[in-house]
């Protein structure tokens, strides 16, 4: 079978496996479904949902991996964002902080966007964009026996990777979280063990 052939993984079951293996990871969720999906899985104060500025969440891990290095640091983000973001990856492959995964859940579509096809979707091959940017560690992921060996990666802060998961192209019901960014902010800050500010 090759590998548009594939069936492609259900996007919340994979979601909430990661974060149900790895609970002591720090989470950065990108814009959209990647929020919700992680909000269904079960809500938790080291979690930091980002409302808007699309193409920041690996940005955004980069910061928290390389401040809080003790800790694991898992972004989970959606193709179209990554895609807005692909600066953001030749910075992750020169930094390579050990404990930061970039997980991109790639539906080969633009979700807030009305559905639109992504590049991803049009031949750019992500992991490939990672290794040439110096990613030591990147891979596709097409089945969910590959999440527990990622996920023990994570949790050993085994090194800087991206993981590619292809997963289906659906609307699933939303799950919102809090929208107050002050809130969330503070939240997080608490779980860090920092006072608000």
């Amino acid at each position: 079978m090759t590998a548009e052939q594939t069936p492609a993984l259900d996007r919340r079951a994979v979601v909430r496996e990661l974060l149900v293996r790895c609970p002591e990871a720090l989470v950065i969720t990108g814009l959209g479904s990647p929020s919700w999906d992680a909000f269904a899985a079960g809500d938790r104060d080291g979690t930091f949902y980002l409302w808007g500025a699309m193409g920041g969440a690996a940005a955004m891990g980069l910061g928290l991996a390389l401040a809080q290095p003790q800790r694991s640091v898992l972004v989970i983000t959606g193709d179209g964002e990554q895609l807005m973001g692909l600066g953001a990856l030749a910075t992750l492959g020169a930094q390579q902080p050990p404990n930061l995964a970039l997980v991109v859940l790639d539906n080969g579509h633009y979700g807030e966007t009305g559905m639109q096809r992504s590049h991803t979707s049009l031949g750019t091959d992500l992991v490939a964009v990672a290794r040439g940017c110096g990613f030591r560690h990147a891979q596709a992921i097409r089945e969910l026996d590959a999440l527990a060996p990622l996920a023990a990666h994570v949790a050993a802060r085994a090194g800087c990777i991206l993981a590619q998961v292809h997963v289906a192209c659906e609307d699933l019901p939303k799950a919102l979280p809090a929208r107050d960014g002050v809130y969330l902010k503070n939240r997080f800050r608490a779980a860090l063990g920092l006072p608000p500010f």
